[in-house]
């Protein structure tokens, strides 16, 4: 999944939880522009939903796999540029300004998307709400974390990315509110826009964070925050310590250029901040890879692949995966410091791994035992019903209802009407025929078929969830934070977050193609596949930084990295 994630502890979340309590002010900074992480989570999370409901008011996405494809991935695509530009954004205006920038994106992104007249103004608004989303990926945390005091940053950045696991939750409950209110999809889509606008008059009564306005020379101003969040013994030492590690960052930023070219140049050449993007990119890519966004993507369409046709009932199912998705974030924040990165990564894999076969063999095992297509059934519509590709097979008493939804996307089955396991039509996918299946009180299929098996998908599905939520969902965030040397970490994590982005939008960009020219089962099993390419890599390129100071790390990653195949990890040269 996509967001940054902080280390933290019981300690930390007792201190965060007292402090808070005494001083409220700390808790409105940091909830108000985690606002920014439920609408990322929200907006990211609504188009599996909607898409459904898009497909019915328009054929051409119905029929189109890559329209509904570029619908669901032109947000990654806009967080790709998003996050560049909340990057430039934050140094140059501040971070305040870019969440209230961002804030207006979402809002136009959302109207735009409510009150569209075709397939192109949802993606011109889905790109939008896109370039909103990359610039909160980037600057809400940066905000928090810079506006918190120290002994409970971690706890609090941490609630940014529960916001956007609830957002997600959030996206498919709203989803769910409106299968029956007229407009469906356009109230799913446009609800986004008010929590933008609630964020934007919040935003404009807090300050800028101190540290961006200490940076800019505004000294004063910086104090009088500082004042409003810490006690009054602990503003002098604050400044102080605010004051070393802005002329610290100035004097690294000398080292390494202020160029994005000169950045990349000595990072090249640095063989420890190498080493630590083979690192940081593996996990970001094997996170992306596993095929988590498919789920969060297209959680409904996955449903009805296995074999509940019914839009509400494929939200209500889905809400399933969200759940345990948000819940994760939660297991995981407990086990992070008392298992470590790399091995809750490998554990998380193995998961992963084996509900990525299950489903492959589910998805088989559901696409060979799929109803028959009935001569008799499909002539009982008419002629000019039947699908023209079954009246034309050569042999049409092979045909199943997998057969007949692969034939072609002008396709679809019409159940048996005393039981929908028993043989069925293969008629015309056009409207008229679909209510005519409708009127006679049978269940129309374009996605999948009646399934046994379906039960157990959905189950599945969970335990994939399970599998990856409190691992490979959180740690690599937490890896890329911790693997860096001080003055490369931004440019290494911007890296990192760029590769996962890019990943995404390949995935996303490809899901329901995979799905028509390999089918569910060989889909699912590709990304078995890529999930094991992707286990490999972590266990030779990524080591452990639990518990390591960050000189530690760096000089862990001065000497190479080699693990045990017996378990522990020993650090080689790159020559051994």
């Amino acid at each position: 999944m996509e967001g940054g994630v902080t280390k933290t502890d019981k300690t930390e979340f007792t201190e965060c939880w007292r402090t808070t309590w005494k001083t409220p002010y700390i808790m409105r900074l940091a909830l108000s522009a985690g606002i920014g992480g439920l609408l990322f989570g929200y907006d990211t999370g609504v188009i599996s939903g909607a898409l459904l409901y898009i497909r019915d008011e328009y054929p051409s996405v119905d029929k189109q796999t890559w329209l509904q494809e570029t619908i669901v991935s032109m947000a990654v695509a806009g967080a790709i540029f998003g996050a560049a530009l909340g990057g430039m954004m934050n140094d140059k205006y501040g971070r305040k300004r870019s969440i209230i920038y961002a804030d207006g994106l979402f809002f136009f992104g959302a109207v735009i998307m409510a009150a569209a007249v075709g397939p192109w103004m949802i993606i011109v608004g889905r790109i939008l709400v896109g370039l909103g989303v990359g610039m909160a990926s980037m600057t809400a945390p940066l905000y928090i974390s810079e506006a918190s005091p120290a002994r409970i940053r971690g706890a609090l950045v941490s609630t940014n990315g529960l916001l956007i696991t609830g957002g997600q939750f959030l996206a498919y409950l709203i989803n769910l509110a409106f299968t029956k209110t007229r407009g469906t999809w356009r109230w799913m889509l446009g609800v986004a826009g008010v929590p933008a606008v609630v964020q934007f008059i919040l935003m404009m009564s807090l300050p800028e964070s101190p540290r961006w306005l200490y940076r800019q020379d505004k000294v004063k101003e910086a104090r009088e925050i500082l004042e409003k969040i810490y006690p009054p013994h602990e503003v002098e030492d604050e400044m102080n310590a605010l004051q070393s590690s802005i002329e610290a960052e100035k004097a690294e930023e000398g080292v390494i250029g202020n160029s994005i070219f000169s950045k990349l140049r000595n990072v090249w050449r640095n063989d420890v901040v190498r080493r630590g993007l083979y690192a940081g990119i593996t996990v970001q890519v094997a996170q992306q890879f596993v095929g988590i966004n498919t789920v969060m993507y297209y959680s409904p369409t996955i449903v009805q692949l296995a074999g509940f046709a019914a839009n509400k009932t494929a939200l209500a199912l889905s809400l399933i995966t969200s759940g345990l998705n948000a819940i994760g974030s939660i297991v995981s924040m407990a086990f992070v410091d008392r298992f470590g990165r790399r091995r809750l990564m490998i554990v998380s894999m193995f998961g992963i791994i084996i509900c990525l076969v299950a489903l492959s063999v589910l998805f088989f095992e559901a696409s060979e035992h799929a109803p028959r297509v009935s001569t008799a059934e499909s002539s009982h519509f008419g002629v000019n019903s039947t699908c023209s590709s079954f009246l034309q097979a050569a042999q049409p008493s092979s045909w199943n209802c997998m057969s007949c939804l692969k034939a072609t996307s002008d396709c679809g089955f019409c159940a048996n009407g005393d039981n929908k396991y028993r043989p069925g039509a293969c008629l015309a996918a056009t409207a008229v025929v679909k209510s005519m299946c409708g009127g006679e009180r049978r269940t129309w299929y374009t996605k999948g078929c009646p399934s046994k098996f379906g039960i157990f998908a959905i189950l599945l599905l969970g335990l994939y969830i399970i599998s990856y939520s409190p691992g490979m969902g959180t740690a690599p965030w937490i890896v890329n934070s911790e693997i860096y040397p001080l003055r490369y970490r931004g440019i290494g994590g911007g890296i990192a977050a760029v590769s996962n982005w890019v990943s995404n939008l390949i995935v996303s960009e490809t899901f329901l193609t995979l799905t028509e020219a390999l089918g569910s089962s060989g889909t699912f099993l590709l990304f078995a596949g890529f999930s094991f390419i992707g286990l490999v890599a972590i266990f030779f390129l990524v080591p452990e930084t639990k518990g390591l100071q960050f000189e530690e790390v760096e000089k862990m990653l001065e000497k190479g990295f080699k693990p045990k195949l017996c378990g522990g990890s020993e650090e080689a040269d790159d020559s051994k």
